[in-house]
């Protein structure tokens, strides 16, 4: 007899990985599958990695102890408010696993951040996905009605992955006075440092004197320790500690905490970055509006084609130019072609292609 699978294993959907660069284009080829971040380590951040591979020998620090210090005393938080996981997909799995079981419902906008639902269906609780409002943007309230008794947490992705908006603050605070106080709402902030609109959600701000709110942040995109997978949550600490509980212990590589210390350094260098990130969305954004792609509000580092039935095709045709882009693709209609901001060249040869796509 075989070993038996969960029955809630075996029925969860892929996680698709964004496609590497496209071969056999003509000309260069650019990938913009993966929201990565375009630009080379940080300054300080190669050297300091050097040197903590030279202990790789020894385990590395359980507790995070420095990275914990140095990020809380960016953010003005205590440390002990803090989890840290391999990239803050790992911190979701983590803080559903610490509060949901079988039973329990987690409602979250559709569509959003793909790993959602996987998470969700891990724990052995029932995912409750809520179609996004016009705009491509979170419908908060009717994320509220979908609240039942069965409710563990609801997921809140702003930005959006991948559609791009932010939710507005004030909205947040509205929804979260209407939220059960025994239910988490999850406050996914990976890109919140591509953010340019003052009105956008502070997700810091919320989590004063919410017992109930926890914020997920990553190194991954803005900092560009995608390969080091590092992300963490900010909460009230004893969820934090339930998070720390159910990690993987030592999942923190000697090499990934240091180069987290070592970025947390360079912020100079980050933020020119950013802006030049920024500024380079804003054109991608407009560009794609002015050949007539109804493409929504920007915020991450990334934008979002609504092509539609047209999605496969649209992917397609970017990837036979030399740029592969991210397809969402289920016949729904609310799919479409997410496409990450890169360097210059590659955001130029999007426009170049998206021009000769067909419109849906």
């Amino acid at each position: 007899m075989p070993v038996r699978i969960r029955p809630a294993v075996a029925a969860l959907p892929a996680y698709k990985p964004g496609r590497p660069a496209p071969t056999g284009a003509a000309g260069p080829a650019y990938k913009l599958s993966s929201n990565e971040n375009p630009y080379p380590p940080l300054p300080g951040v190669l050297a300091a990695t050097e040197a903590a591979v030279a202990g790789m020998n020894r385990y590395p620090d359980l507790a995070n102890t420095a990275m914990a210090a140095a990020v809380g005393a960016r953010l003005g938080v205590a440390p002990e408010c803090l989890a840290f996981g391999t990239g803050s997909v790992a911190v979701l799995y983590h803080l559903l696993a610490a509060v949901c079981e079988p039973g329990d419902e987690v409602v979250f906008a559709w569509r959003s951040f793909e790993a959602y639902p996987i998470a969700v269906q891990i724990t052995g609780a029932t995912p409750v996905p809520v179609p996004l409002g016009p705009g491509a943007v979170h419908d908060l309230e009717a994320l509220r009605a979908a609240i039942t008794p069965a409710t563990r947490v609801v997921m809140l992705c702003t930005p959006n992955n991948p559609t791009g908006p932010a939710i507005a603050h004030d909205e947040l605070e509205h929804f979260l006075d209407a939220v059960p106080e025994h239910v988490l709402v999850m406050v996914d902030e990976a890109y919140v440092e591509f953010v340019d609109d003052p009105a956008a959600v502070r997700g810091l701000e919320a989590l004063q004197g919410r017992p109930q709110v926890a914020v997920l942040r990553t190194f991954s995109k803005a900092y560009g320790l995608a390969g080091f997978r590092v992300g963490y949550c900010v909460a009230e600490p004893a969820l934090a500690a339930a998070v720390r509980a159910v990690s993987l212990p030592f999942g923190i590589s000697v090499a990934a905490q240091a180069a987290v210390l070592a970025s947390l350094d360079a912020e100079p260098a980050l933020r020119e970055r950013v802006d030049a990130l920024v500024r380079a969305r804003a054109g991608l954004r407009d560009g794609l509006r002015g050949l007539g792609f109804d493409v929504p509000a920007a915020q991450g580092n990334f934008v979002w084609l609504p092509s539609g039935p047209l999605t496969a095709a649209h992917g397609e045709a970017f990837a036979a130019g030399g740029v592969v882009v991210r397809p969402y693709a289920a016949g729904e209609p609310g799919d479409g072609v997410r496409i990450t901001v890169g360097e210059d060249a590659a955001n130029a040869r999007v426009l170049e292609l998206a021009a000769g796509l067909p419109r849906p």
